[in-house]
Protein backbone atom coordinates (compact mmCIF):
# COMPACT_ATOMS: atom_id res chain seq x y z
CA UNK A 1 0.00 0.00 0.00
CA UNK A 2 1.93 3.31 -1.42
CA UNK A 3 1.62 6.05 1.69
CA UNK A 4 -0.83 9.56 0.66
CA UNK A 5 -0.12 10.39 -2.68
CA UNK A 6 1.25 14.22 -1.21
CA UNK A 7 3.42 12.54 1.13
CA UNK A 8 6.00 10.86 -1.13
CA UNK A 9 7.54 10.33 -4.39
CA UNK A 10 8.36 7.54 -6.47
CA UNK A 11 12.62 7.20 -6.64
CA UNK A 12 14.06 3.85 -8.71
CA UNK A 13 17.67 3.08 -7.25
CA UNK A 14 19.68 0.58 -9.66
CA UNK A 15 21.72 -2.72 -8.59
CA UNK A 16 24.05 -0.71 -6.19
CA UNK A 17 22.74 2.37 -6.06
CA UNK A 18 22.66 2.85 -1.56
CA UNK A 19 19.19 3.66 -0.63
CA UNK A 20 21.09 5.04 2.79
CA UNK A 21 24.68 5.11 3.54
CA UNK A 22 26.11 3.93 7.15
CA UNK A 23 27.03 7.02 8.78
CA UNK A 24 25.14 9.65 6.99
CA UNK A 25 22.45 12.05 7.42
CA UNK A 26 19.16 10.31 6.31
CA UNK A 27 15.78 11.54 7.35
CA UNK A 28 13.59 9.60 4.82
CA UNK A 29 11.43 6.28 5.09
CA UNK A 30 9.99 4.38 1.63
CA UNK A 31 8.41 1.13 0.57
CA UNK A 32 9.69 -0.99 -1.62
CA UNK A 33 6.94 -1.24 -4.67
CA UNK A 34 9.85 -3.54 -7.07
CA UNK A 35 13.18 -4.96 -6.36
CA UNK A 36 15.25 -6.63 -3.66
CA UNK A 37 17.61 -4.75 -1.00
CA UNK A 38 19.81 -5.62 1.41
CA UNK A 39 20.87 -4.00 4.50
CA UNK A 40 24.17 -4.53 6.21
CA UNK A 41 26.63 -3.28 9.17
CA UNK A 42 30.10 -3.49 9.26
CA UNK A 43 31.92 -5.11 11.92
CA UNK A 44 35.30 -4.35 13.78
CA UNK A 45 37.14 -5.83 10.83
CA UNK A 46 35.40 -3.35 8.39
CA UNK A 47 33.86 -6.95 6.90
CA UNK A 48 29.71 -6.38 5.57
CA UNK A 49 27.15 -8.64 7.78
CA UNK A 50 23.91 -8.68 6.11
CA UNK A 51 21.55 -7.99 8.76
CA UNK A 52 17.94 -7.90 6.23
CA UNK A 53 16.80 -8.54 2.99
CA UNK A 54 13.91 -6.24 2.02
CA UNK A 55 11.62 -6.78 -0.96
CA UNK A 56 8.37 -5.75 -2.49
CA UNK A 57 5.80 -3.90 -0.07
CA UNK A 58 8.67 -4.10 3.00
CA UNK A 59 9.40 -0.47 4.69
CA UNK A 60 13.06 0.97 4.83
CA UNK A 61 14.03 3.01 7.56
CA UNK A 62 17.38 5.04 7.51
CA UNK A 63 17.06 5.28 10.79
CA UNK A 64 14.49 4.79 13.58
CA UNK A 65 15.24 8.01 15.29
CA UNK A 66 15.00 11.37 12.91
CA UNK A 67 18.43 13.71 12.28
CA UNK A 68 20.56 10.91 13.31
CA UNK A 69 23.05 9.16 11.12
CA UNK A 70 21.95 6.20 9.58
CA UNK A 71 23.46 2.91 11.29
CA UNK A 72 23.03 0.83 8.36
CA UNK A 73 23.75 0.86 4.79
CA UNK A 74 21.06 -0.31 2.47
CA UNK A 75 21.88 -1.01 -1.13
CA UNK A 76 20.07 -2.45 -4.12
CA UNK A 77 20.76 -6.32 -5.27
CA UNK A 78 18.38 -5.65 -8.49
CA UNK A 79 16.70 -2.64 -9.62
CA UNK A 80 14.40 -0.87 -7.73
CA UNK A 81 11.63 1.50 -7.07
CA UNK A 82 10.95 2.88 -3.95
CA UNK A 83 7.77 5.17 -2.71
CA UNK A 84 9.85 7.68 -0.77
CA UNK A 85 8.52 10.14 1.97
CA UNK A 86 10.34 12.49 4.75
CA UNK A 87 10.33 10.72 8.12
CA UNK A 88 9.08 13.51 10.15
CA UNK A 89 6.41 14.33 8.40
CA UNK A 90 4.97 10.73 8.19
CA UNK A 91 5.76 10.04 11.92
CA UNK A 92 3.36 13.52 12.19
CA UNK A 93 0.50 11.73 10.58
CA UNK A 94 0.76 8.62 12.73
CA UNK A 95 -1.80 9.64 15.03
CA UNK A 96 -3.98 11.50 12.61
CA UNK A 97 -4.52 9.16 9.56
CA UNK A 98 -5.28 5.35 10.79
CA UNK A 99 -3.87 4.42 7.46
CA UNK A 100 -0.44 5.61 8.28
CA UNK A 101 -0.57 4.57 11.67
CA UNK A 102 -1.22 0.87 10.40
CA UNK A 103 1.16 0.56 7.55
CA UNK A 104 3.88 2.16 10.40
CA UNK A 105 2.93 -0.11 13.05
CA UNK A 106 2.82 -3.39 10.44
CA UNK A 107 6.40 -2.48 9.52
CA UNK A 108 7.62 -2.30 12.95
CA UNK A 109 6.10 -5.40 14.06
CA UNK A 110 7.30 -7.24 10.76
CA UNK A 111 10.90 -5.52 11.37
CA UNK A 112 10.66 -6.92 15.17
CA UNK A 113 9.72 -10.09 14.48
CA UNK A 114 11.83 -10.59 11.57
CA UNK A 115 14.67 -9.62 14.06
CA UNK A 116 13.74 -12.12 16.71
CA UNK A 117 13.66 -14.54 14.13
CA UNK A 118 17.18 -13.92 12.82
CA UNK A 119 18.66 -13.68 16.49
CA UNK A 120 17.02 -16.90 17.65
CA UNK A 121 18.06 -18.74 14.50
CA UNK A 122 21.67 -16.89 14.98
CA UNK A 123 22.34 -18.35 18.32
CA UNK A 124 20.48 -22.32 18.08
CA UNK A 125 20.16 -23.45 14.74
CA UNK A 126 22.51 -25.27 12.46
CA UNK A 127 23.12 -24.11 9.20
CA UNK A 128 20.33 -26.53 7.42
CA UNK A 129 18.10 -25.50 9.71
CA UNK A 130 18.97 -21.81 9.34
CA UNK A 131 18.27 -22.23 5.59
CA UNK A 132 14.90 -23.62 6.18
CA UNK A 133 14.06 -20.93 7.92
CA UNK A 134 15.05 -18.06 5.52
CA UNK A 135 12.70 -20.29 2.71
CA UNK A 136 10.23 -20.18 5.24
CA UNK A 137 10.87 -15.99 5.45
CA UNK A 138 12.25 -15.17 2.50
CA UNK A 139 10.44 -18.09 -0.23
CA UNK A 140 10.05 -15.45 -3.17
CA UNK A 141 13.75 -14.12 -2.87
CA UNK A 142 16.40 -17.45 -3.06
CA UNK A 143 16.53 -17.19 -6.93
CA UNK A 144 16.76 -13.16 -6.30
CA UNK A 145 19.67 -13.21 -3.61
CA UNK A 146 23.44 -13.91 -4.67
CA UNK A 147 23.88 -17.11 -2.69
CA UNK A 148 27.16 -15.39 -0.93
CA UNK A 149 24.80 -12.92 0.90
CA UNK A 150 22.55 -15.51 1.93
CA UNK A 151 25.82 -17.14 3.74
CA UNK A 152 26.50 -14.19 5.06
CA UNK A 153 22.78 -13.67 6.61
CA UNK A 154 22.92 -16.53 7.96
CA UNK A 155 26.22 -15.98 9.48
CA UNK A 156 27.74 -19.46 7.91
CA UNK A 157 30.23 -19.50 4.89
CA UNK A 158 29.41 -20.49 1.13
CA UNK A 159 30.74 -23.55 1.35
CA UNK A 160 28.19 -24.50 4.62
CA UNK A 161 25.18 -22.80 2.68
CA UNK A 162 26.36 -25.09 0.03
CA UNK A 163 26.18 -28.76 2.02
CA UNK A 164 22.91 -26.83 3.89
CA UNK A 165 21.51 -26.57 0.46
CA UNK A 166 21.74 -30.32 -0.62
CA UNK A 167 20.82 -31.70 3.05
CA UNK A 168 17.36 -29.75 2.75
CA UNK A 169 16.98 -31.28 -0.68
CA UNK A 170 18.09 -34.60 0.62
CA UNK A 171 15.42 -34.13 3.64
CA UNK A 172 12.62 -33.17 1.33
CA UNK A 173 13.27 -35.80 -1.12
CA UNK A 174 13.15 -38.23 1.63
CA UNK A 175 9.85 -36.78 3.05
Amino acid sequence: MLLIESLHEIKQLKKGDFFVEHNRPFVKIGQVIKGVLRGFIHDNNGDEITTHFYHEADMLFGNYIPNVNASISIQALEECTISLANFNEIMSYVNKDEVISKVINNAFHNLNAKLQSRLVSLLNLNSTEKYELFLQEYPSLINRIPHYYIANYLGITPTQLTRARKDFINKCKRD
